[in-house]
């Protein structure tokens, strides 16, 4: 269409027909005008014929200039980046061909500001030439909320690093380059030392401020095209491309001195705070993510081991399979967390001393089901769970499965009014870790759980080991006399097993104290073992603390224990344990 027709601008009357027809015009000149969209209207050629008003103030251009005769302006003018207009240039061909199209860009006038917008364009075929008709919708919000939630998915809400999922994605795409092209990357493995201090002195908060705050030191050292990410707790992670393990190591040593010099100041309070460093290749011996992360890992816990605030470079042997056997468990447990593959088993404690048949005892335990179905006994990954502390997790998992398991049991034995007498209950030991014993949110976690499944609390008896008990004496006691105030018992497990010292059950509150299986399961034939455990109860009895015989595996361990007077017995000679229904 010539430059000079423009077919919404009206004429001069000159019937009344033309007349009816300017005023269809012109009104729908006020109804493009009072659209929430822009409007425009170009020639074959790109260029404006009709801009509503809308549109104008997009553009910051009134519809006079976008449309002078001999002088329209081509929208592609408007259009953002290179791809952008070439993109609409490819969408205007296939209108011209008669494809409706609908596509997003970004616009960049001159004298308005930038926004994206989703574009809807369909031809008119007129007798003077073909005309496009296109609708501009404001998208920009939607974008922008769209690349919040894309940032969130790969950054760390705290620190705003990558995360830990971003910086598996990237040390991937690096793996794949070193076996297609031979390059040699390096991966840094940091653990802050100190850093739980902080925390525990002055609170999360300040651990989290301590947290940002080192973050933007350690990216600002950096070089630009590595990855710097947070992969957890107060653990960090460099991606360095197209870097040899040597160069690695001076990068590191760089890094470890610039959080050896940072001092925390908070609330008067003034903290150094150092930091292990393992160091690994990433080339193309490497079998996938999961080794080269682990082989870093282990070599950051040799940092530690050898006396932490050093860089460690994995080099393979026994020390370091060592340290990949205790981190591959931490991702097993985890896993079996998040894939429910921990279960309950139970076992019977049996009163031998008094029998009373209306009490039904039961210690719970722990089994893991691993990656083929098989049961693993928790001394395989109790001791890396206390390692890398993830045993308040666990012990959370087993009162909260246990409290809702008997939760209909408790519940009737509260209708019927015999949940207030304590020998016709049933009677649960839990094992309880000294990580719990320090979590200063675990009395609120159990009134949560208590409140939840109307756990009667003298139906529970937590069972903590001697060595956690005598290692942090003044708090666990303050632990148990609250919980006992609360209605909970308590057992001293282990008791005996080589730390054992009479006068600390002067100071612990407890209602039960285990005998250590190594003592019991040889009385039969020790004479010396049975003085033991016989002197221990006598102890323990004049205290007014209950005793119980673990590993009791046969009769005659049993009959020595009942000669004794050892109040309880427990063992695979009492009972193998089951799951808990």
């Amino acid at each position: 269409m010539p430059d000079n027709q423009d077919p919404f601008t009206p004429r001069p009357s000159l019937s009344q027909k033309e007349e009816d027809s300017a005023f269809y015009l012109t009104l729908l000149r006020a109804y493009i005008n009072s659209a929430n969209d822009g409007i425009f209207v170009i020639c074959d050629e790109m260029k404006f014929h009709v801009a509503n008003l809308l549109l104008e103030s997009w553009l910051g251009e009134t519809e006079t200039t976008l449309t002078m005769q001999n002088q329209r302006v081509p929208i592609t003018s408007f259009i953002g980046v290179e791809e952008s207009q070439a993109l609409f240039s490819q969408k205007f061909e296939e209108v011209i061909a008669g494809k409706p199209v609908r596509f997003e860009c970004r616009i960049h006038p001159k004298n308005a500001s930038q926004r994206w917008v989703e574009i809807s364009m369909n031809k008119v075929d007129l007798d003077g030439g073909d005309l496009v008709i296109g609708v501009m919708r404001d998208i920009t919000e939607r974008k922008v909320a769209m690349a919040k939630m894309e940032r969130q998915a790969i950054h760390d809400d705290l620190t705003g690093l990558i995360n830990r999922r971003e910086f598996g994605n990237r040390l991937n795409t690096l793996l794949e380059d070193s076996k297609r092209h031979g390059m040699q990357h390096s991966l840094l493995y940091m653990d802050l030392d100190q850093f739980k201090i902080v925390n525990d002195t002055c609170g999360h908060i300040a651990g989290d401020e301590l947290l940002r705050q080192l973050s933007a030191l350690i990216n600002a050292r950096v070089r630009q095209n590595d990855t710097l990410a947070r992969l957890g707790g107060d653990e960090f992670g460099v991606l360095l491309t197209d870097c040899p393990v040597d160069h690695a190591i001076k990068i590191a040593e760089v890094l470890r001195q610039t959080i050896s010099n940072f001092h925390f100041h908070w609330q008067g309070k003034r903290f150094e705070i150092g930091v292990s460093i393992g160091v690994t290749a990433i080339d193309a011996n490497c079998e996938n993510t999961t080794e080269v992360l682990g082989f870093a890992d282990a070599a950051c816990y040799v940092a530690k081991d050898k006396g932490r605030n050093r860089i460690q470079l994995y080099s393979g042997g026994e020390e370091f399979a060592l340290k990949l056997r205790e981190t591959n468990w931490v991702s097993r447990i985890n896993l079996a967390i998040e894939e429910q593959r921990f279960r309950l088993f139970y076992q019977t404690i049996l009163p031998i001393a008094s029998p009373c048949s209306n009490v039904e005892h039961q210690e719970i335990l722990l089994r893991m089901i691993d990656e083929n179905g098989h049961l693993i006994s928790p001394g395989e990954f109790i001791p890396a769970a206390e390692k890398f502390n993830l045993m308040p997790t666990i012990d959370r998992w087993v009162i909260r499965t246990l409290f809702a398991r008997k939760s209909e049991y408790w519940r009737s034995a509260l209708k019927t009014g015999s949940a207030g007498d304590i020998h016709s209950d049933l009677f649960c030991s839990v094992n309880l870790s000294g990580a719990s014993l320090n979590d200063d949110h675990f009395f609120d976690f159990l009134r949560e759980q208590i409140a939840a499944y109307d756990t009667p609390p003298h139906a529970i008896c937590f069972e903590i080991t001697e060595t956690v008990a005598v290692h942090n004496l003044q708090k666990v006691s303050e632990f148990i006399r609250e919980l006992r105030s609360m209605g909970f018992r308590f057992a001293l497990d282990d008791f005996g097993s080589g730390m054992s010292s009479f006068t600390y059950l002067k100071s612990l509150p407890v209602d039960f104290l285990k005998i250590d299986g190594a003592l019991v399961k040889e009385i039969g034939r020790s004479k010396i073992d049975l003085c033991m455990v016989e002197a221990i109860h006598r102890i323990a009895q004049e205290m007014g603390i209950k005793t119980i015989a673990e590993y009791v595996e046969n009769d005659v361990i049993l009959e020595r224990l009942k000669t004794v007077g050892v109040n309880y017995a427990q063992g695979y000679g009492i009972h193998k344990p089951e799951a808990l229904g």
